[in-house]
């Protein structure tokens, strides 16, 4: 009611409502209970935590940092404390993101080295190999990071190529 006391009158809004109007004022300047101030408190703690951990744990761990913290509340409650505000955990599912999509119709390229990664001679094969690194600002914001790298497999040497965040490459250096 009083979200809407701007415009709406009390007494209305009382009589639409099947309250009276003592009645919503009596609760208006009643105290918070006890149990509303101890979910305030615990509210910082798991903020203190959920901070702590850089915004990565979700309720079960907040729930057991508490617990071995020696303090004792349901995991259920800290679940709904933080849903309601608005804390969430990194979440890593299962099957990550799809890296590659491949023409259907198309014919797959040939394995010319037939998977026998030995090499018989400096810059006889080379291999490269794509890897998708998530960090806690890029799953935030929707973002991957990929690094590209390629080695010579006679020498072992490696020939780095890193890429921004939507696949450009901008360096390459042996």
């Amino acid at each position: 009611m009083s979200a809407n006391q701007a415009a709406f009158p009390i007494a209305t809004m009382a009589r639409v409502l099947g309250v009276s109007r003592a009645g919503y004022y009596a609760w208006a300047a009643r105290p918070a209970s006890a149990h509303a101030e101890a979910d305030a408190a615990l509210l910082e703690r798991i903020r203190t935590v959920h901070s702590a951990s850089r915004e990565i744990y979700g309720a079960p761990r907040v729930h057991a940092e508490l617990r071995a913290g020696g303090e004792r509340h349901g995991r259920k409650r800290i679940a709904r404390l933080m849903r309601e505000a608005g804390m969430t955990g990194v979440s890593r599912r299962r099957g990550g993101p799809v890296t590659t999509r491949r023409d259907p119709k198309a014919r797959p390229a040939p394995d010319l080295v037939d998977r026998d990664f030995s090499a018989s001679g400096p810059n006889r094969l080379w291999v490269t190999d794509i890897t998708l690194i998530l960090s806690a600002k890029s799953h935030r914001q929707g973002h991957e990071a990929c690094d590209a790298s390629a080695a010579a497999r006679h020498s072992c040497q490696p020939l780095d190529c890193s890429q921004g965040v939507h696949g450009g490459a901008r360096a390459c250096f042996l």
